[in-house]
């Protein structure tokens, strides 16, 4: 009976140790099923200027291909085509008159909501930053302090410079130290992405940004024409990929030797950029995590590349300057081949990745998470996304403010009546913008609704046109690009 009772017992024994075992890998495999995150940015990257989106002289294979395995975005856009804000917006979901970056070179700030990376590092994420960074403000040569990294555990980034040539362009190390790239920087950086991944645990989900400044103007070179133009001028390899003489401009533009020579190198880049997202999936590839992987590709703004006789490559309400390229691709939600019509903002993009995540941020965005939306290509007729510019008086940019809808662009300005930003464009019946509509008595009707829709986004967000004048009037002592503590939202309530 004795024998019994012990051999009753080595066996309750062994079955318990068993059913810990099998809970032990049962939480491992729970833990391997949260989804990798990689998202890819490039800077002045219209959407216009990827092969997906209808550029058959442009050479972009791997977006083609992200594309074609994934989700394209008809509709989206950079909410206020300017690098700063965008990337604020993406880090926090939030408008920038709460998130602090609301121009270039202001920093976001680190105490109004949880970021991308804190969020990801709650649920185990292990997270990193390559690349462009610009959301430090102030000085930019300087490394990001580790208090101002925003959850990311590794951040290698140059905070923004526009060299990118092998022996001139750098970053800062994690010793504070800079050092340069013997390469062309996107190659580097895309490089030290890939060293990463190498190096981490592979049963903990992972979340980086790659970001690669080009395509981006550098300075300036003296045209044929006696003018001075953005220069984009870059590798011998990637410029001989395109021949200038046979490049189509954008419909509208006058046709000159220094705008192909603009065109050329800007295209060139954006193959480098390509190339480089390659060699990025093929490294998912090979850790046989592409299924369990979103990989998102956008970018800040466009690049007028001088259509309408822009003076700035960006920062305008046309296409050129803030329709952007978003690609999706997360096998197991998203059906390869898709294309969406569904609105997406800026501020979308943070609450929408973290939906095909199913993660719960517990955060109250801004944004919203179109992820249900967007695979089913909801589209409603009055579906607009909001867009705007703001100005603190130190640049040549404008202040306006404007929606996006499937059908019309629109924006007004309270400042200027400069036919640049004050526009009304029909979308559909003139794809290239080239007809300006704003006060045409034939669309008085269609301007009074755009012009509802904007004064409700406005009005959602507090902004009362808010300019130079105003924002300037309620600096902090710090200035605004070195300002860590107050929202302009604070401050323009007091």
């Amino acid at each position: 009976m004795k024998k019994l009772a012990f051999y009753t017992l080595v066996i309750f024994l062994i079955i318990s140790c068993k059913t810990k075992n099998i809970e032990t890998v049962n939480t491992t495999t729970n833990k391997e099923k949260l989804p990798n995150l990689v998202i890819v940015l490039s800077d002045q990257h219209s959407a216009d200027m990827v092969g997906a989106y209808g550029n058959k002289q442009l050479i972009t294979p791997n977006l083609d291909q992200l594309a074609a395995d994934g989700m394209l975005l008809e509709n989206a856009f950079s909410s206020q085509p300017v690098c700063t804000p965008f990337r604020g917006m993406l880090m926090s979901g939030m408008h920038p008159l709460k998130n602090g970056a609301f121009v270039n070179d202001v920093p976001l700030l680190p105490n109004k909501t949880k970021l991308m990376a804190e969020i990801l590092k709650e649920k185990g994420y292990q997270t990193a930053y390559f690349g462009k960074w610009h959301l430090l403000g102030g000085n930019r040569d300087r490394g990001i302090p580790k208090e101002l990294t925003y959850g990311f555990d590794k951040v290698l980034t140059n905070n923004c410079h526009v060299d990118f040539r092998p022996g001139k362009a750098f970053f800062w190390n994690e010793k504070g130290e800079k050092e340069f790239f013997n390469e062309w920087e996107p190659y580097a950086q895309t490089n030290q992405a890939i060293d990463y991944l190498k190096s981490i645990d592979i049963s903990k989900p992972f979340a980086i940004v790659v970001s690669l400044h080009p395509p981006h103007d550098w300075g300036k070179f003296k045209g044929v024409d006696g003018k001075m133009h953005y220069r984009y001028d870059t590798l011998d390899e990637l410029m001989a990929l395109y021949k200038r003489e046979e490049i189509e401009l954008r419909p509208g533009l006058e046709d000159t030797p220094d705008r192909r020579r603009m065109y050329h190198g800007h295209m060139a880049q954006i193959t480098g950029i390509d190339i480089a997202l390659g060699k990025l999936t093929d490294q998912l590839k090979e850790m046989d995590v592409v299924d369990n992987t979103l990989v998102a590709f956008t970018a800040d703004h466009g690049d007028m590349l001088e259509s309408h006789n822009a003076i700035l490559p960006k920062q305008y309400p046309h296409d050129y300057s803030n329709k952007i390229p978003f690609i999706i691709k997360y096998p197991k939600k998203i059906k390869a081949g898709l294309k969406t019509k569904t609105m997406l903002a800026t501020m979308d993009i943070l609450p929408t990745i973290l939906g095909y995540m199913d993660i719960d941020a517990n955060v109250n965005f801004d944004g919203k998470n179109l992820s249900s939306a967007i695979v089913n290509n909801k589209l409603d007729e009055d579906d607009y996304v909001p867009i705007w510019n703001y100005r603190i008086g130190r640049a040549r940019n404008s202040n306006w403010r404007g929606v996006e809808t499937d059908h019309y662009t629109f924006s007004m300005s309270n400042e200027s009546k400069d036919p640049i930003i004050n526009v009304l464009f029909d979308r559909k019946k003139d794809p290239h913008q080239l007809n300006n509509l704003y006060n045409n008595p034939a669309y008085a009707t269609i301007q009074k609704k755009l012009e509802g829709f904007t004064k409700e986004w406005m009005q959602e967000y507090s902004d009362e046109f808010y300019g130079a004048k105003e924002f300037n009037a309620v600096q902090p002592k710090s200035k605004w690009t070195y300002n860590y503590k107050y929202s302009p939202a604070e401050l323009l309530k007091k």
